[in-house]
């Protein structure tokens, strides 16, 4: 008992002691470290270490800037390169629609390449359940504008796009269902995209011809079932390299992608022909009229000009009218163009009322032959419209499509339709086409004001430019056409440049900036003149004129 009593004691002291000392150790060896790790840090510290140099951007080449900064955008880099912020903030209001347009516009493209593939292949369907490129539009770093000599605008935007679209697809072959979903899309390319030809009908331009200028950069995320398979080792840059190869093999340039938007040759809206109408008469027509018959007269246009209708002489409170009158109207294109021919009957008070109408396709008249036709007036053009089984008459018409001559053309033009046709050595037999173009004036001037337009005179008929408000060097690139019985070898075209006032008729009137009287007699021999003239009561004024003659 006493051993036990002076044995505890014993372990006890010791246990403080070597806590003690243990703590003195722990903090005697950081310390120690602490020094020693010191002492080897300004030991072994390099002895060539330089301050930081501070340099401005403008004195780095652009190599170094764009190592320094590889997101810059083209336009800060290049200076070929335009900013077109303007752009981006148009596509960030408008994207939200232009997802729904563009998505619905894939997907009626893709269904029916996909209908008719997955035969090949013993798929039963394949439905989009989601189809959404996301809330993040594309951004363009910038473009560039190429200026040629040819009738096209180039450009070269920069096209960056980190997208958040949903594409979701569901496919089901042999009983099962797969689902197979595009997420986290990003696009990085150099597109060309060329507008050709430019031609005066919208939207100006017939063709987009678009191809890369350098591979593009494509990255995505491809989930089957739920799970990534671009985590699968390997395959990501498979498919990354693979997307690359087929998108060069298509459209890395020189090759192109087409997309067509007009027929370059309906688009210029060239003349190549005249068409020679003669209203004969009306038979057989219903009355319309409470107390009387009727009193018809007809229209005739072409069904996709915009130009107003040929009108006939009012025929009152006959049933069976004859007029014998003649028209001449102008053609584009005799293979898709069709003749509108409706008859109406006049109203005094209130709007006329259509009493029937039909069409002659241009394609089925032989030129230069002439052709007898009697059409049946129907309701509407719908073969189905019930209503169109009523008798409403008929009307008798004479029709003769006489087209330009070529013959007399450069063999390699011949087949141009915007080419101007040699005229004939001396004076022509036939009549032809004048076209005049007003194209600009220069330093015009008016006492009280200045809002120019441009009035011709050619053999009783008169044409008109549009106003251009306060300018005194408008230009209007306006272009007018005039049929001709007879070449105008002798004939003068009265040209007249007026102001139109701010008000009419209450402080000012009209007046008059200039005038020129043109001789045709050369246009008739040469073809075609484009000459700056000199206007007569006119200080500095210049007006530029371009006319054609087309032969017939």
């Amino acid at each position: 008992m006493r051993f036990v009593e002076s044995v505890i004691p014993q372990r006890i002291s010791m246990g403080v002691i070597s806590t003690i000392l243990g703590f003195s150790g722990f903090g005697i060896g950081v310390t120690t470290g602490v020094v020693i790790g010191y002492y080897l840090f300004i030991y072994f510290q390099p002895s060539d270490v330089k301050d930081v140099k501070v340099r401005p951007l403008a004195e780095y080449d652009t190599i170094s800037l764009e190592k320094m900064l590889p997101e810059i955008p083209l336009w800060v880099k290049n200076p070929d390169y335009d900013r077109i912020d303007w752009l981006n903030k148009f596509l960030e209001h408008m994207w939200p629609y232009l997802d729904k347009a563009i998505c619905r516009t894939a997907q009626d493209i893709a269904k029916p390449i996909i209908a008719e593939n997955i035969a090949n292949y013993k798929v039963d369907s394949v439905e989009f359940e989601s189809f959404t490129l996301g809330t993040l539009p594309p951004t363009f770093q910038g473009m560039k504008v190429y200026t040629t000599e040819e009738q096209e605008l180039i450009m070269e935007p920069s096209l960056k796009w980190a997208g958040n679209p949903n594409i979701l697809a569901v496919v089901k072959a042999y009983g099962l269902k797969a689902s197979i979903q595009v997420v986290d899309l990003q696009i990085f390319a150099s597109p060309r995209i060329t507008l050709k030809p430019l031609v005066p009908t919208f939207p100006c331009f017939a063709t987009i011809i678009v191809s890369l200028m350098e591979k593009p950069h494509v990255d995505f995320g491809l989930k089957l079932l739920g799970g990534d398979i671009m985590a699968i080792p390997g395959l990501y840059r498979f498919a990354q390299e693979t997307i690359k190869k087929q998108v060069a093999s298509m459209y890395l340039w020189p090759k192109t992608l087409e997309v067509p938007v007009l027929d370059p040759s309906r688009a210029s809206k060239k003349p190549v022909g005249i068409l020679h109408v003669k209203v004969v008469r009306a038979q057989n027509l219903r009355k319309k009229d409470l107390l009387g018959k009727s009193d018809p007269f007809v229209k005739l246009k072409m069904a996709d000009d915009k130009l107003p209708s040929k009108k006939t002489q009012v025929k009152k409170n006959n049933l069976n009218p004859e007029w014998n009158e003649e028209f001449k109207i102008t053609v584009t294109d005799p293979k898709t163009q069709v003749l509108e021919v409706n008859v109406y009957d006049w109203e005094q008070v209130g709007k006329n009322e259509r009493m029937g109408t039909n069409m002659v396709p241009l394609k089925d008249l032989v030129p230069d032959e002439t052709k007898n036709v009697t059409l049946n007036l129907l309701k509407t053009m719908d073969l189905n419209d019930v209503q169109n089984e009523k008798n409403r008459g008929q009307i008798i018409l004479e029709l003769t499509y006489k087209p330009f001559k070529e013959e007399n053309l450069p063999k390699e033009l011949a087949d141009e339709a915007d080419t101007i046709e040699k005229p004939p050595e001396g004076t022509p037999d036939g009549g032809g086409l004048l076209v005049v173009i007003v194209r600009e004036a220069q330093d015009l001037e008016g006492k009280h004001h200045t809002n120019p337009y441009v009035k011709i005179i050619f053999r009783g008929e008169e044409k008109k430019t549009e106003v251009m408000k306060k300018n005194r060097d408008p230009r209007w690139d306006k272009e007018f056409e005039f049929m001709c019985e007879r070449p105008p070898i002798n004939d003068r075209m009265h040209v007249e440049v007026l102001s139109k006032p701010p008000k009419k008729g209450l402080i000012y009137s009209k007046e008059t900036l200039g005038y020129v009287d043109i001789s045709l007699a050369d246009v008739v021999t040469n073809k075609r003149m484009n000459e700056r003239y000199h206007l007569i009561d006119s200080k500095n004024g210049q007006i530029q004129i371009e006319m054609q003659w087309r032969t017939s």
